[in-house]
């Protein structure tokens, strides 16, 4: 009997929709029957029964920083321990937000944006729509999620928590009112979830914006990718995407195309040009080519591509990668981090084991 009345109702749409569309201006509206606009009125609302993905609304600041965030360099003790204390503030405020997830094998970070648990994430985290992901609070609880869309072509990506209920979220900001020199800092889970430890705060400043790319001095690691980047006011203003040439000048995703591109992502729409596959980036992305043993202890090579980068570094089966840079490693999860956060032509030095030596091999990051 319900299926009935359903398709009774969907008919009856249907029928209206058809004269909603017959019955042209408003005026003629004012003259119709009231069984007529009974109908125009049925089939309004049948209409606006679709689901539609709203952004975050960017609320007005009120807040004013203290002094020292305004100028060149914190002059004196007084000035440093106001910016501390501020720090401190925003942290206890905004780390609740601050998630790390898996997904498959992988761990990244991300950043909570509403209530009901919409992630902002990196597109080489998040990967391919419907994955499922595990997300790791810092207090130490866990949810579901499900991988979203993005625009892959600037990394960035979404996840939805799907296990229900509310949840701590930081506000969006607006990379429009940022300019050179603004203070900011990134607060992730760098090398995956700890149990006991709170997201690791790194303060910087911003060094160059344009509509595709933050760059900071925020120090990023493994595990970072994926997790937010703050302006003073505890407001997301990008998402960490890589390291570049130095760890003094990191790349982030602003977040203005995310709220842009809303609607889009989190229907799991992907698009951008450059797509990134199941477990890190598809044609095109960095590049080195091993392959490790998950479950043993450390970066453990298990199989070298003919021709590929570490093949031309001098990599072999059975050695141990015990540093990338100078980032030590002490699993195989990590180095995919690593190498994801690089791009195409980073040279990167490697502390490898083979048997009892200790060698230093210089590897350039090659394109998938």
């Amino acid at each position: 009997m319900q299926s009935i009345r359903q398709s009774s109702r969907v008919v009856i749409a249907t029928i209206a929709a058809v004269l909603l569309a017959l019955s042209g201006a408003s005026a003629q509206e004012a003259k119709a029957p009231s069984w007529w606009q009974s109908l125009i009125d049925f089939s309004r609302s049948a209409q606006e029964v679709k689901p539609k993905f709203i952004a975050p609304p960017l609320k007005p600041l009120t807040e004013k920083l203290p002094g020292a965030f305004y100028k060149a360099a914190p002059e004196g003790v007084e000035e440093l321990k106001a910016m501390q204390e501020h720090v401190a503030q925003l942290v206890e405020k905004i780390s609740p937000a601050v998630v790390s997830v898996r997904v498959g094998a992988s761990f990244g970070s991300g950043v909570i944006v509403t209530k009901d648990g919409y992630i902002l994430t990196a597109g080489h985290v998040s990967g391919a729509p419907n994955r499922d992901v595990a997300v790791y609070f810092h207090g130490g609880k866990t949810a579901k999620g499900k991988t979203l869309g993005g625009n892959h072509g600037i990394d960035s990506g979404m996840i939805k928590i799907v296990s229900g209920g509310e949840f701590p979220f930081a506000e969006m900001g607006d990379c429009q009112q940022l300019k050179k020199g603004d203070w900011c800092m990134v607060c992730a889970h760098p090398g995956g979830f700890k149990p006991g430890r709170t997201p690791p705060v790194r303060l910087g400043r911003l060094l160059n914006k344009t509509d595709s790319t933050l760059t900071t001095d925020c120090a990023l690691v493994g595990g970072d990718s994926g997790g937010p980047l703050f302006d003073m006011h505890g407001r997301v203003i990008g998402i960490n995407s890589r390291i570049g040439q130095s760890l003094a000048a990191n790349m982030h995703v602003p977040v203005n195309p995310y709220r842009e591109h809303w609607d889009k992502i989190a229907k799991a729409e992907v698009f951008g040009g450059n797509k990134f596959g199941v477990g890190g980036f598809g044609k095109g992305g960095p590049f080195l080519g091993v392959q490790s043993d998950a479950k043993a202890d450390g970066c453990h090579i298990t199989a070298v591509t003919p021709n590929s980068p570490a093949d031309k570094a001098g990599l072999k089966v059975n050695d141990i990668i015990k540093k990338f840079g100078d980032k030590e490693l002490n699993d195989s999860v990590t180095i995919a981090d690593l190498i994801r956060m690089r791009k195409a032509g980073d040279t990167i030095v490697l502390e490898v084991r083979r048997g009892d030596e200790t060698l230093k091999l210089k590897v350039e990051i090659g394109k998938r």
